[in-house]
């Protein structure tokens, strides 16, 4: 199989796909054993083999045959599937407030001057977009 991107993006990921599609995204692909491995917990092999078939089915992972094995490659990009995820948090937890998301995720938390700094720019950034619509 070639890899092709899908244009259809999954709806959302339980824990345990999220767990094996963040192996895939960290280490760019990998078999059934090395997901398995990567894991760094007692997941049955062929629970990892049924969870990347699944992840396939809802388009997030495509394969191609190596050896005897397949090799597994996510579909979707982190930074979307973060997004989506940060999303729903922020409307089923924070009422939809991102300011007390932020607040969650900033307050009682040391940070160096470089990301306040970095942080600051993207407020900053945020605010100019605001101010040209």
């Amino acid at each position: 199989m070639t890899r092709k991107r899908e244009k259809q993006e999954p709806k959302g990921f339980t824990d345990r796909e999220l767990d094996i599609m963040s192996v895939l995204w960290r280490e760019g692909s990998g078999t059934v054993t090395e997901v398995r491995e990567a894991l760094g917990e007692d997941v049955g092999y062929t629970t990892v083999l049924k969870m990347l078939q699944i992840l396939e089915e809802k388009g997030a992972v495509g394969h191609e045959q190596e050896g005897r094995a397949y090799r597994y490659f996510p579909l979707v990009e982190s930074v979307r599937a973060g997004g989506r995820a940060l999303t729903r948090i922020v409307n089923k937890i924070f009422h939809g407030s991102a300011e007390r998301l932020l607040a969650t995720l900033v307050e009682d938390r040391e940070f160096s001057a470089e990301e306040i700094a970095r942080m600051r720019s993207i407020l900053d950034r945020v605010e100019r977009r605001g101010d040209d619509g």
